[in-house]
């Protein structure tokens, strides 16, 4: 049936706005060295932006320090352009051959902005929730229009907004272990 396989389709764009939230949550770091962190930076390599890990090593050697081994020597330079340009508010130590990243801790002031910045994140998520429920009803009642039972609409509905109900309860949960991980001193 045509309404099923629209409503798996609205399920498949909830998965992806929750995939989305985690890629963006793990970005946002809670005082400890994650080498997530750096996922999203792009280093110039010979010309073409590339992702950091697709020219370097990159590990947390302990909670406080994040290790960079680039797969040439030749990369160190541009691989610490590339931290400074992102802006994170860390000064890479480099050796010669690696580049460590000293994670300073935190102040609570910063705790609140990256609490501020997750809220941000998590409501964008439940933006993307809403707009796929709104597109699912109104696909709904086309259908009914069309000739699709009324009642069987109406449950159809209540479905779909107990589906929506469900995946927002899980970027709530999301944001919740996300704001304690980064307030806990």
């Amino acid at each position: 049936m045509l309404l099923e396989e629209y409503i798996k389709q609205g399920k498949d764009q909830m998965d992806a706005a929750i995939l989305h939230l985690q890629d963006e949550l793990k970005k946002i770091r809670a005082g400890k060295a994650s080498p997530n962190m750096l996922a999203g930076l792009r280093v110039d390599y010979y010309g073409s932006p590339t992702a950091l890990t697709q020219v370097a090593n990159v590990t947390a050697t302990d909670s406080k320090t994040i290790n960079i081994q680039p797969w040439e020597k030749s990369m160190l330079g541009p691989i610490e352009q590339c931290i400074f340009k992102a802006n994170l508010g860390i000064t890479p130590q480099n050796d010669g051959e690696n580049i460590r990243l000293i994670i300073p801790p935190m102040t609570e002031e910063r705790r609140r902005d990256l609490v501020k910045q997750c809220k941000v994140v998590g409501e964008d998520a439940k933006v993307s929730l809403r707009n796929v429920r709104q597109k699912l009803m109104d696909f709904v009642k086309k259908e009914v229009k069309d000739g699709y039972p009324e009642d069987a609409g109406k449950k159809t509905e209540e479905n779909i907004q107990k589906m929506v109900n469900t995946y927002g309860d899980t970027v709530n949960k999301y944001m919740d272990a996300k704001e304690k991980d980064i307030m806990t001193v």
